[in-house]
């Protein structure tokens, strides 16, 4: 996971910290922007997870503290929800402007309503996801029942949520009031995963049902069957990241590698832009090339030394399993392991000098298998005539013209 810790500004002025997580092995093909639930922060275990699970399928995701809230300035009892909602534009806007504009934003819990307000106000959003979400934002105020008398009667009270004592003052739930979240899903009109789990106590699965009814096609629900409100098993999270991740894909827009189109057994495309990290077709398939960092690449995929090695690695072990078949041997598995420099020759008759260096390639072989010593040693030199093997050994020529 490739982890940056980021900081903006909010509408106020104030520092907004943030976990920016990207793909490993490519540049995210999309960004997502996520909103943590009522007092927590970005660093909860579920919001981690399911932060994972988007990273791996290729999204880049911004999940940051509300402001008042962990890293982020602030004081949290002069927040209200309308600024949880600005808190959102103003990351939407921070990613427009340093990497590219959200297209997927995901809430848990009040989180969850924040980001379909928030929605309306970005345009870039092109898919809402829901976990937990309560359909009304006046709902938050059952969390806070234990000192809603003293907030009306001295304006503010210190409330006990999860363990830690927060200031509510009454500009809060004035606020809370104001927002109509049915009105608001009617007017989405963006496609919209309300995920939520039967069993949640916390914002009842009532909650999901009218939230559903008030929103248009294109909407889908999936159950968190047996999931708690907080996804505190790992599990959970981690499939609500995954579904996401697929849903969404059907809504977002794909930089998808196979534009490469070609005649040839295989093809690399390179924008200038990009460093050294290529895409490839190889056949069927498609991959990435790289470099590594050290040599100013982003490690995103196999150097092109790498794919050499793995084209003899891989034909050595198919030429050997085939010529075992052929001779009824038992060989359960063939590990070929090789790897590429530059060493001295051997035999350096043929070098015009003594410190020449030629291109070598070290091929380890590991067999599993009931093999006699003579049958092991035959498999050696079965191992020299794999075609890539004779390839490599062989005068070759490349023939290069222009195309258009």
């Amino acid at each position: 996971m490739n982890l940056q810790k980021v900081t903006f500004k909010n509408k106020e002025g104030q520092a907004l910290v943030g976990r920016l997580e990207l793909p490993v092995d490519q540049h995210p093909h999309n960004f997502a922007l996520f909103a943590h639930c009522f007092t927590c922060n970005k660093n909860l275990l579920a919001v981690k997870n399911i932060g994972k699970a988007l990273t791996s399928n290729g999204f880049g995701v911004l999940r940051f503290d509300f402001t008042g809230l962990g890293e982020s300035s602030g004081d949290f009892a002069d927040t209200n929800f309308s600024g949880n909602v600005d808190d959102l534009v103003a990351a939407a806007d921070y990613l427009k402007e340093n990497y590219a504009a959200p297209s997927l934003i995901i809430g848990h819990s009040l989180g969850g309503a924040a980001v379909i307000f928030a929605a309306q106000q970005i345009p870039s959003i092109k898919a809402v996801a829901t976990v937990g979400a309560p359909s009304n934002p006046v709902h938050v105020k059952h969390l806070l029942r234990s000192g809603l008398d003293e907030i009306e009667a001295n304006g503010k009270a210190v409330v006990n949520l999860s363990g830690r004592d927060f200031t509510i003052k009454k500009q809060f739930l004035d606020d809370l009031e104001t927002k109509s979240l049915p009105e608001t899903v009617k007017q989405l009109r963006k496609p919209l995963l309300i995920m939520h789990s039967p069993q949640d106590d916390t914002v009842g699965i009532k909650n999901a049902e009218e939230i559903y009814v008030a929103a248009h096609h294109p909407k889908s629900f999936v159950s968190l069957d047996g999931a708690d409100h907080l996804l505190m098993d790992k599990r959970d999270s981690t499939y609500v990241g995954e579904v996401v991740a697929g849903w969404a894909k059907r809504y977002v827009e794909l930089t998808a590698n196979n534009g490469i189109k070609t005649k040839h057994q295989v093809a690399a495309s390179l924008d200038a832009d990009d460093g050294f990290t290529t895409q490839m077709k190889l056949g069927k398939h498609y991959m990435t090339a790289d470099e590594p960092l050290e040599f100013g690449g982003n490690d995103f995929g196999p150097s092109p030394y790498e794919l050499v090695s793995a084209g003899l690695s891989a034909c050595t072990a198919m030429t050997i399993q085939m010529y075992a078949k052929r001779k009824g041997w038992p060989i359960e598995n063939v590990e070929v392991h090789t790897s590429y420099g530059k060493d001295h020759a051997v035999d350096c008759e043929a070098c015009e000098m003594p410190e020449a260096k030629i291109d070598t390639f070290n091929r380890e072989i590991k067999l599993t298998g009931d093999l006699d010593g003579k049958q092991k040693q035959r498999v050696m030199e079965i191992a020299d005539k794999c075609p890539v093997h004779k390839t490599l050994h062989s005068q070759t020529q490349i023939i290069s013209k222009l195309i258009s």
